[in-house]
């Protein structure tokens, strides 16, 4: 037999104790353990979606194991881990591909029909996770999916939409948009990782220290807790992890407020600030929407890069102190991918975290910077890139904005050197636009990737050659 090679061996993680078919007689006994103890339902009383939830559950069983070792295994080998960031993942159901990339497909048909139950009705309860509604997250999907069928160690990162974003009615033949409240009946795919919370500052200002060094100072604070979904590969035992933020308040509640009478300052702050994962892109035609659609990219990006610095500095599966002292081989070990411009205020959030926190150069963070970020383009379209004014974002984050243009100085003495006396090509490559006929600033977001990657690609070839030749 042919020797594997450590990809191949990537690809195909043993797991003990996992037989490689299920026996009909073990999901039997699952199927009814959930429905008592977890569904605490008997079939007198239970409804088709307890049955539902108890399948779930049963097959979620049959991926725990391959789950855990996976991420045993990414620890002890310590691969360069690709981090996918995206404002959307159009997962659909997730049960019936569980159950056909673990296998155990014919078995659990078999096993519901001798329990009188039918497995199809079962898969038609599940609701479609709200968390994408076009290309841009279905792609995002399928990446995730398709990495995890390679034995890549692949980490999805988004936003747990508690709303996702409408469901669509006719009325009298015109649309009528309700909320999609996809989390009503709970979802038993993810598992909520409250260890893992992390804090997120907005506002402020910028202060300079005796040394002449910018400091992010009088913030306002949230937090961003964590839910987990596996991700299984096709009947390899690889199980990768969409982890999914979700915004928590400092201040839950206020019981002052409350004894006072006030009930809505009661819970105000609660309010306003889970109100960024509340539904996929916010209406952004008035000023308070901008500022949102804003909030919930760096709320992304602000969570996942603590996350994937906390796992670079701590390799060691199970261990929280720190085995990496320094960041010098950062994008040896890391890759993050951009899905389109959202997840953009991610390149100088990761130099302020270098520069700010971690004590690195500005030049030696840009240059990491770009080596670890790589940008995927989906429009090419002039209204639908990204380009925030200038005073939003001096406003809710003074300090980014301060490297954004530290990043545009860099670029464009690079530009002035190779191009002598060209200032209309400084005018059209500038990552900051000049003023509008209302004298606002813009920030370009599609040009900050560019420049802040190492990488840069469309979603087909004649995509990338127009975008080379347009953005």
């Amino acid at each position: 037999m042919a020797m594997l090679t450590d990809h191949e061996r990537r690809k195909q993680i043993s797991v003990r104790g996992i037989a490689q078919v299920e026996n009909v007689t073990n999901i039997k006994n699952s199927f009814n353990r959930h429905l008592h103890f977890s569904i605490i339902k008997d079939r007198n009383v239970a409804t088709p979606r307890d049955y539902y939830f108890a399948l779930a559950n049963t097959v979620r069983d049959h991926l725990v194991s391959r789950w855990i070792r996976t991420q045993q295994y990414y620890y002890d080998k310590d691969p360069k881990r690709v981090y996918y960031l995206s404002l959307e993942f159009y997962m659909g159901r997730t049960l019936s591909n569980t159950m056909m990339n673990i296998g155990i497909q014919a078995a659990i048909d078999e096993a519901l029909y001798q329990l009188g139950l039918d497995v199809e009705e079962l898969q038609e309860i599940e609701e479609d996770a709200g968390l994408g509604n076009g290309g841009l997250g279905r792609l995002a999907a399928c990446f995730l999916d398709s990495m995890a069928t390679l034995g890549i160690a692949a980490y999805g990162y988004g936003l747990r939409y508690e709303y996702g974003i409408f469901k669509q009615l006719i009325r009298d033949g015109w649309q009528v948009e309700e909320p999609d409240d996809w989390l009503r009946f709970g979802n038993p795919w993810e598992k909520s990782r409250p260890e893992y919370m992390l804090p997120i500052n907005f506002y402020g200002k910028v202060e300079k220290d005796a040394n002449g060094k910018s400091k992010w100072v009088d913030t306002q604070l949230m937090f961003a807790m964590p839910y987990d979904t596996p991700v299984p590969g096709f009947r390899n035992n690889v199980v990768n992890t969409l982890r999914l933020w979700s915004a928590k308040a400092e201040n839950k509640f206020h019981l002052k407020f409350f004894n006072d009478g006030d009930y809505v300052q009661a819970v105000m702050d609660r309010n306003t600030s889970e109100n960024i994962t509340r539904v996929l892109y916010p209406n952004d035609n008035v000023f308070i929407g901008k500022e949102l659609r804003l909030k919930q990219e760096y709320f992304l990006v602000a969570a996942t890069l603590q996350d994937i610095i906390r796992r670079f500095k701590s390799s060691k599966y199970g261990c929280r102190d720190t085995v990496r002292s320094t960041l010098d081989n950062f994008h040896e070990k890391v890759a993050i991918q951009l899905n389109d411009t959202h997840p953009s205020i991610g390149i100088p959030e990761l130099i302020r975290m270098f520069v700010d926190i971690e004590g690195l150069p500005f030049d030696k963070a840009f240059d990491i910077c770009v080596k670890t970020f790589a940008y995927t383009n989906h429009t090419l379209l002039p209204e639908a890139l990204e380009r925030w004014p200038v005073s939003l974002l001096a406003n809710l984050l003074p300090r980014h904005l301060e490297i954004i243009y530290q990043i545009n100085q860099i670029f464009m003495d690079a530009i002035a050197a190779r191009y002598p006396g060209d200032f209309d090509r400084m005018r059209r490559m500038s990552i900051v636009e000049e003023a509008d006929a209302f004298g606002e600033k813009r920030i370009n977001m599609a040009h900050l990737c560019i420049v802040g990657s190492h990488a840069v690609n469309g979603v087909a070839a004649l995509h990338s050659d127009l975008m080379q030749k347009t953005v």
